[in-house]
């Protein structure tokens, strides 16, 4: 079978299990939300499944990083208050990480056309100007890294470009690390009581979260001129 079969056939079935998806999303969309916004429910709700739950909880994380209304913060946090900082890492990591792999090829073997329109209809073109950015990896790595930036939406524009597969997943697992390190830790000091450390983390990232919204738009401009200046050039 040659590579254009293969590719043809790997489309088809991206698009059937993208259907199927997002069919039994919007079906469960109003349950998925209500069990996700609170730790308590969410935990209730994964150990009640007995074994299956780590898997179920990684498919909950898949889901979030594919799906942008659900609460990543929350399923961040669970994953320690669950199962404490190294099972919960693991699973939120993992989850994170086949996520990303779904967003990315999803974009760059069906979607292109679909993500670009969506960039256009939310006005927001200063994706494009990045995307040609001879620096775009590193624009890549600050955005994720900075809290208040449309992470999630990201991974499906990384797509539209030519980008490595390899070199973005490692981008993403490196620059994402931190952060849900730092949730993984919230959730499980949570659990054990250990308030004093949930606050000083809990400041911390929302200090960063806070800084992220007041110079996010400054470095989107920041960038943009910048490719704009070197297309002239």
């Amino acid at each position: 079978m040659d590579r254009a079969k293969k590719l043809l056939i790997g489309k088809i079935l991206l698009a059937i299990l993208g259907g199927i998806a997002i069919t039994l999303t919007i079906k469960y969309l109003p349950y998925i939300l209500e069990i996700t916004t609170s730790l308590d429910k969410f935990r209730d709700y994964i150990i009640s499944t007995g074994r299956f739950g780590s898997f179920l909880f990684i498919f909950f994380q898949i889901l979030q990083t594919v799906i942008a209304p659900i609460p990543g913060e929350v399923i961040q946090v669970a994953g320690g208050y669950i199962y404490g900082v190294p099972l919960g890492l693991i699973y939120t990591t993992l989850g994170l990480m086949i996520g990303g792999i779904i967003a990315f090829y999803f974009t760059r073997l069906i979607g292109a056309s679909f993500i670009e329109k969506l960039i256009k209809k939310k006005k927001s073109n200063w994706l494009l100007d990045i995307m040609n950015s001879k620096k775009f990896t590193v624009i890549l790595f600050v955005f994720f890294i900075i809290p208040g930036f449309p992470k999630d939406f990201l991974i499906y524009v990384a797509g539209l470009t030519p980008i490595k597969p390899l070199k973005f997943f490692g981008i993403l697992l490196i620059s994402r690390f931190p952060w849900l390190l730092a949730s993984v830790g919230i959730g499980s000091n949570i659990h054990y009581g250990n308030y004093m450390s949930t606050i000083v983390i809990s400041l911390i990232a929302l200090i960063a979260f806070v800084l992220g919204i007041i110079y996010k738009d400054k470095l989107i401009s920041k960038f943009s001129q910048g490719n704009q200046v070197n297309e002239q050039m």
